[in-house]
């Protein structure tokens, strides 16, 4: 048993794998990561989830969008089942939808939105850009912060670069002059 923690700290990190309170976790053999069932549990948000997740589902809650991130350490995950949720296709749906376009197809073809009214049982699948409507922030602000000072560093170092070049240019004139 104590080997096995071992191997487990090993592989999965500092931390043992810990099944969320909300969901039924069964492991699916020695080194074979977990079997984590959230379904029909009325969750209104992702639990957070043991990183060996093979396993996942999800499907039957109260789930309208999942952060993005949420999901990003679930590397090893083979199998992953999200339909009937109400799914609010908003912009906020976009991660998942990206989400699942990497990793499980059949997913994707059955999650549907439940709004709004217009994609009402719509294939996430299916979703379009227009259809999400215009997504305000689709760039961090902090992006946005970063692109204005390197702007600015930028300008800054071409009127340096400008100017010691001007001065440059003065100096070798007036040491002519001094020459002669």
């Amino acid at each position: 048993a104590v080997a096995g923690f071992a191997l487990s700290m090993l592989f999965h990190g500092t931390r043992p794998e810990v099944c969320p309170a909300s969901c039924h976790c069964k492991s699916l053999g020695e080194m074979k990561g977990l079997h984590v069932d959230c379904s029909s549990r009325k969750l209104m948000e992702v639990p957070a989830l043991p990183v060996g997740t093979k396993r996942l589902y999800l499907h039957n809650n109260s789930l309208t969008s999942v952060p993005p991130g949420a999901l990003d350490s679930l590397r090893s995950l083979e199998e992953v089942r999200m339909s009937d949720n109400p799914w609010n296709c908003d912009c906020r749906i976009l991660y998942l939808k990206l989400w699942l376009e990497d990793i499980s197809a059949a997913s994707l073809e059955n999650t549907r939105c439940a709004s709004p009214a217009p994609l009402r049982m719509k294939p996430l699948r299916q979703l379009t850009g227009n259809e999400l409507g215009v997504c305000k922030r689709l760039l961090p602000i902090k992006c946005l912060e970063f692109f204005w000072r390197d702007l600015i560093l930028i300008a800054g170092a071409i009127i340096t670069l400008i100017l010691v070049a001007w001065a440059l240019k003065f100096s070798k004139k007036l040491v002519c002059q001094i020459r002669l």
